[in-house]
C-alpha cells in the first residue's frame, strides 16, 4: 500500500515558521471537534515528545488541506516496557477539503514513512460510535485489536 497518487502536488510537509499560523487555523467539521484535538494541541505535544512525534501539513499545491501527526516507537504500556509502537496520532482534514481523498493520502503517507523506518504495523486510535471515524479506518484495512486507549478504540494496519 503506497501513496502512489497521480496528484504530484499532494504532499506531507514539515511545519515551518512560515506556515504555523495557517496550521493553527485549520478546522475540521464542528461535529468532528470532539473526536480530534486541534492542531495547536498536537503541535504542543510534538514539541514535548521531540523525535517521537512526526507532525506534517498536508498540502495540495499551495493549499493547506490537513494536518497529521505520527508517533514513532513510543512505549505503549507501562506493564510491558518492550511494547513500543508507531502509528497515526492525529489526523485533521479541513472541513472544506473532506471527501476528496486527503485523509486516505495522509494515512498512506504515514504508512510509507513507517515502512521506510522498518515498522511492520501502523497503529491508530479513534472514537467509537457512528459519528467516529471507524468506518474510514476499516476501509483502509485497519482491524481493531480489542484494546482501548483512553476512550478510544485501537486499530492496527499490517504494513507488509
Amino acid at each position: 500500500m503506497s501513496t502512489g497518487t497521480s496528484r504530484p502536488a499532494l504532499r506531507p510537509e514539515k511545519v515551518t515558521p512560515a506556515d504555523v499560523d495557517a496550521a493553527l487555523g485549520l478546522r475540521v467539521h464542528p461535529h468532528q471537534e470532539r473526536n480530534v484535538a486541534p492542531v495547536a494541541h498536537s503541535l504542543a505535544e510534538a514539541y514535548a515528545f521531540g523525535e517521537a512525534a512526526w507532525p506534517r501539513l498536508i498540502l495540495d499545491g499551495d493549499r493547506l488541506v490537513g494536518f497529521l501527526m505520527a508517533f514513532l516507537d513510543l512505549q505503549w504500556s507501562e506493564e510491558d516496557p518492550g511494547d513500543c509502537r508507531s502509528g497515526l496520532w492525529r489526523l485533521n482534514i479541513s472541513a472544506d477539503a473532506q471527501g476528496e481523498g486527503y485523509g486516505r493520502f495522509a494515512v498512506l503517507s504515514v504508512a510509507d514513512e513507517l515502512r521506510r523506518r522498518g515498522a511492520r504495523q501502523l497503529y491508530a486510535t479513534w472514537a467509537p460510535g457512528d459519528e467516529g471515524p471507524g468506518a474510514f479506518y476499516r476501509r483502509l484495512g485497519f482491524r481493531t485489536t480489542g484494546e482501548t486507549s483512553g476512550q478510544q478504540l485501537v486499530g492496527v494496519l499490517d504494513l507488509q
